[in-house]
């Protein structure tokens, strides 16, 4: 079983957040989460990015991304072991697992729509045009 079915396989209510991104390194590339992650913090005021595994680099590079471009602030880093059976060798295998919780970051919209954000420090200003 690989890391990404098995983080998936139950159905209970922790595995049905709405604003919760598992993500896995073989199957998207970086920056798709990333962007990922900023569509789903326009929609939540926070998210929770979840791996498993040597996916927990690309989680935590996702992560920084979007705290040093100012689009979200950490909340909460969760730790723990998961025990999964490694279907190749018929045993359990511990996996690590991070979750990483961001909410949006005070800049967020103005990052999010900068033309908007012009407009908006322009009027504040009094540099309105007729």
């Amino acid at each position: 079983m690989t890391m990404e079915t098995a983080a998936m396989k139950p159905l209970n209510s922790e595995n049905l957040k709405k604003n919760r991104i598992q993500v896995s390194n073989t199957k998207k590339p970086l920056f798709f989460y990333v962007n990922l992650a900023k569509r789903y913090l326009q929609q939540h005021t926070e998210i929770e990015l979840s791996a498993l595994g040597m996916a927990i680099t690309t989680v935590v590079t996702i992560s920084e991304i979007l705290k040093n471009n100012g689009f979200a602030i950490e909340k909460k880093i969760l730790t723990s072991t998961v025990g999964m059976k490694d279907e190749a060798k018929g045993r359990l295998v511990q996996k690590a697992r991070i979750e990483i919780v961001l909410e949006k970051g005070e800049k967020f919209e103005s990052l999010m729509n900068p033309s908007q954000a012009a407009v908006q420090e322009e009027t504040a200003n009094g540099k309105v045009e007729n």
